[in-house]
């Protein structure tokens, strides 16, 4: 009995038979729609996406042109700070197809097609840099633009952005019916030909800092565009190229695995530093705002170097203290990311030259605007309450004439008026508003033309008198 008691309690039933069934068929089905989702095997032709991008590589008539044109349409853009134009010169440039070369022939072990990718890459850079130069040096407009400064220097953001562009672009050439839209919005994303543009702006000013600042941001863009399309390639297993000589294959694949090496290495230190110097950046501005804080005292401006690992704060207002200062300075030391920085405090209380020099026109000229700015809008403040106020002080006349006592008077002292009126008229031009007073006479019969007009300048007289007036306006009935 005990034993056939245990056997039931293990016994399964044919529910949870089909329970077990339905679970494991709905997990692989699952399982089945992600490798379809995600699987890029499948559908990529391998040999139709190696003879597309050697077709790419070659740089020469037509594509020499456009290249040329291109850049012209992509330095004017620069020039006038058009983001449109910009966009419209990298839809048309040619630049993407070498870097994409030299990364694929790296994957399969092919020297020539490597040999092909850097020759054609040099000329290109050369012919465009050449030729944004001869631009600049022509154009009289030599101003700095906002789109020809964000590319003197690269970013975490266009590291990122050239990862994934470059994976984008390969995933879309590799697949059977190459994505044209997808290279397009590659080639606007990874933005190689700006940077090209700005090298021959810093060289045609004469500004080295900004020509190698761009030239780095191209190659960081061109490096990683390349080491993506090794990496794609090396995933969907792209077939080597085959040598009849044994020993040219060794050391053709080791030239190879050391080209790749040479370009994955630094991409990697490269991007660690530049994100290191992103978050270094971004826990500056965040420390500044949150915890440089005194009632009185205001943030004119502030600095970061990442290099010296300075942070330079400048303030105006109030003086603030050593002890908060030194409160700030244990808050830097306690904050990730800001261990080893240096915080210094620049107020504008301090008389000294050190604070004179530190407060470069750049800052100064932000203050004056902001007061000129401010003072501005208070004056129109002012202009409008003033007239406002005259408007309120012409209608207060308006009420307050004492017509009735003026009337009286006037008829015992000029026997000849018959009729007398006053009013207010109220003029405006829009900006101003005027009242100006008017008095209407109407002579009896028997009064004379010269009786008139003495009466008339007597009268004007006597009311300016009487109401404290500046002008009075006198006519008659006729």
């Amino acid at each position: 009995m005990e034993n056939s008691e245990n056997n039931d309690e293990i016994k399964i039933t044919p529910n949870d038979k089909e329970f077990e069934s339905v679970k494991l068929n709905t997990w692989e089905s699952i399982k089945k729609f992600l490798v379809e989702l995600f699987d890029i095997q499948t559908d990529s032709d391998r040999d139709a996406t190696i003879e597309a991008v050697k077709k790419d590589i070659s740089f020469k008539g037509h594509t020499a042109w456009i290249l040329i044109f291109s850049i012209f349409v992509a330095s004017i853009g620069l020039n006038v700070s058009s983001t449109a134009v910009v966009i419209g010169a990298m839809l048309i440039s040619p630049l993407m197809g070498p870097i994409v070369g030299i990364g694929l022939s790296v994957a399969i072990n092919d020297v020539e097609t490597l040999r092909r990718s850097f020759i054609n890459l040099g000329v290109m850079v050369f012919l465009s840099v050449l030729t944004a130069f001869l631009y600049f040096k022509i154009s009289p407009l030599t101003e700095e633009t906002p789109e020809l400064i964000a590319r003197t220097y690269p970013t975490i953001l266009d590291v990122l952005i050239a990862i994934f562009g470059g994976l984008g672009l390969i995933v879309a050439k590799t697949k059977s019916g190459t994505i044209a839209s997808v290279i397009f919005g590659v080639a606007i994303a990874t933005a190689l030909m700006p940077p090209l543009c700005t090298v021959g702006y810093g060289l045609a000013i004469g500004s080295g800092p900004y020509a190698i600042g761009a030239l780095y941001l191209f190659s960081i863009n061109a490096v990683f565009i390349a080491l993506s399309t090794f990496i794609v390639s090396k995933i969907l297993r792209f077939p080597l190229v085959r040598y009849a000589n044994s020993k040219r294959r060794k050391r053709t694949a080791q030239i190879a695995s050391v080209i790749a090496i040479a370009v994955m290495v630094p991409s990697v230190w490269l991007f660690v530093k530049l994100l290191d110097q992103q978050v270094f950046e971004t826990k500056t501005k965040e420390f500044v705002k949150n915890i440089i804080k005194y009632e009185g005292a205001e943030v004119v401006k502030f600095t970061q170097d990442y290099k010296s690992k300075n942070i330079d704060v400048y303030l105006i207002g109030r003086p603030v203290p050593q002890n908060k200062i030194n409160e700030w300075l244990s808050k830097l030391e306690k904050t990730e990311k800001l261990e080893q920085t240096h915080l210094r405090i620049y107020q504008g209380a301090d008389q000294s030259g050190e604070m004179a020099a530190k407060l470069s026109g750049e800052i100064k000229a932000g203050i004056l605007e902001d007061l000129y700015v401010k003072n501005e809008q208070l004056i129109q403040d002012k202009d409008e309450q003033i007239r406002f106020l005259e408007n309120q002080i012409a209608l207060i006349k308006v009420q307050n004439v004492p017509f009735k006592e003026l009337s009286e008077e006037l008829k015992i002292n000029y026997e000849g008026v018959e009729t007398f009126s006053y009013s207010n008229k109220i003029t405006t031009n829009f900006k101003k508003t005027d009242t100006l007073p008017v008095i209407n006479i109407r002579w009896k019969k028997n009064v004379t033309t010269a009786e008139k007009r003495n009466d008339l300048k007597k009268i004007e007289a006597w009311i300016k008198f009487k109401l404290k007036l500046d002008t009075l306006q006198v006519s008659e009935y006729p």
